[in-house]
Order: structure tokens, then sequence, then C-alpha cells
């Protein structure tokens, strides 16, 4: 598996092991709440987006009535105040110019900027334009399973092409399919009809191609990302990145 690839997994399997529940869960209330707002209303078997949501958020151990009150919060239903949330993109560079994309949602755009703007210049990167790095990543739906059988994995990767998926790759007992957004869902759904249980399922920004990076530079801007993603308005930071096996190991035994 690649290093970029081999990241990703490892992220998820320490976000999900995350102490800082109540950060978390405010982010996950914050995607529940803008995909509700701007993704076609508050029921999920009309939102595809919102569904998305709601299912990172159960996968998650959100309460149940932290998922509905975060629906009428962008609904307005049931008293429940609106929260102004605004989607922003940030773009910029790690230590050793590796691109990274970051993905906010916030009630205050100038106090965002700020702090992701320190955020980079303290980890040895810098905030860029609007478009610096964007042209480099795609949106696109990744659904990721943990498959010790490689004819196992052959298989599912059949029934999830067969389900409209554009691409699959499995390495290391990690199989990754990648879909097209509208997608996601019922490729998924195509999958776990097989019996399989997805450890994850996201739409997320992917690089079309990656940097490998030295061990120095790959420990800086691990960093950097996780400087990033501690910030209470960021959801997501993505990087084209591919980083050395030896830093990855030490990364994922670390905290």
């Amino acid at each position: 598996m690649s290093g970029h690839s081999k990241w990703s997994t490892i992220k998820r399997q320490k976000g999900a092991a995350d102490a800082k529940r109540g950060a978390l869960f405010t982010k996950l209330a914050r995607n529940i709440s803008l995909a509700a707002k701007e993704g076609g209303g508050g029921d999920p078997e009309m939102n595809f987006r919102l569904r998305i949501a709601i299912d990172q958020a159960k996968s998650n151990n959100m309460p149940l009535d932290s998922i509905t009150r975060a629906v009428r919060r962008a609904t307005g239903e049931g008293g429940e105040g609106m929260e102004d949330l605004a989607e922003v993109t940030y773009e910029g560079y790690g230590p050793s110019g590796g691109a990274i994309l970051v993905k906010a949602l916030t009630t205050n755009r100038n106090r965002t900027a700020s702090e992701v703007r320190s955020a980079f210049n303290k980890g040895g990167g810098n905030l860029g334009d609007a478009g610096c790095v964007a042209w480099n990543f795609d949106s696109r739906g990744v659904i990721t399973l943990e498959i010790a059988d490689e004819s196992v994995a052959e298989e599912l990767s059949l029934t999830a092409i067969d389900a409209e998926a554009d691409d699959v790759r499995f390495e290391d007992g990690i199989l990754e399919v990648y879909t097209a957004p509208e997608h996601l869902l019922s490729v998924k759904s195509a999958l776990e009809n097989e019996g399989a249980e997805p450890s994850s399922a996201d739409v997320a920004m992917v690089p079309k191609t990656v940097v490998p990076l030295e061990s120095k530079a790959a420990e800086q801007t691990l960093r950097l990302l996780d400087s990033l993603e501690e910030l209470a308005d960021v959801q997501k930071a993505y990087t084209n990145a591919d980083f050395p096996p030896e830093v990855l190991e030490r990364y994922g035994s670390a905290g």
C-alpha cells in the first residue's frame, strides 16, 4: 500500500479511538447540519449527502438524539435555532512542498482563516492562494474494508465494479473502493449485501498524483496535518504527500 493510502487508513483508526469525543461530535454535528441545509432538506432518504453524514456520525458512536438535534438545527424544526454555517476551503503547502487541502465549517470566517494560517506557519508550511493545489484533488467516494482473504477481496472488488465503482485497490489487507460521490451509498449497500462490513465510507478529496517525502519532512507534515485537524472549525485536512513506511509506523503507534 502506498504511503499516502496507508496514512489515510491509520488516520481513520486513530480517529476512531480519539478521546476527544466532544470535539469530534461537534464536527460531526456541523457536518450533518450543513448537509441537511444545503443537500436538499432533512430527509436522509431524499438527501444522499445527509445520509453519508449521518452514517459517519453513527460509525463514531454519536448519540441518536444529537444527530436528530443537528438536523433540526439546520432546518429550524422543533424550535431549534438555525446555525449560520459556511463551508470554506483553504489551500497550502506543507514542509518540502506537499499539497494540503483543508475543509472547514465555520460561523466566523476571519477567526478560522487566522487559526489555519497560524497552524501552517507554526508547522513549517504556508497558506496559499485559492486554486493553488485544488486542481490536484478530486471529490470521490471512498469505501474502506479490512479483508484478510485475498479471494474475498477479489469477489468484493467485482461486486463493487458491478455496482458502478470507478476503481478498487487491495494491499496489506485493506480494500479501498473509489466511486463517484453520488454512487457511494449504492456501492456501499451492494458490498453490505454480500456480507461485507466497511470500516469507513465517506466523500473525500483524493489526490490525482502524490509526492514522496523524506523522513524529516514527512514527520513535520504529519504534525502539521494533526494540528490543522485539531482546530475546532476544521473538518478534514487532505494531502498528496506519500509517507515513508517507517515514519507511518511511528505515527500509527504514537498516542
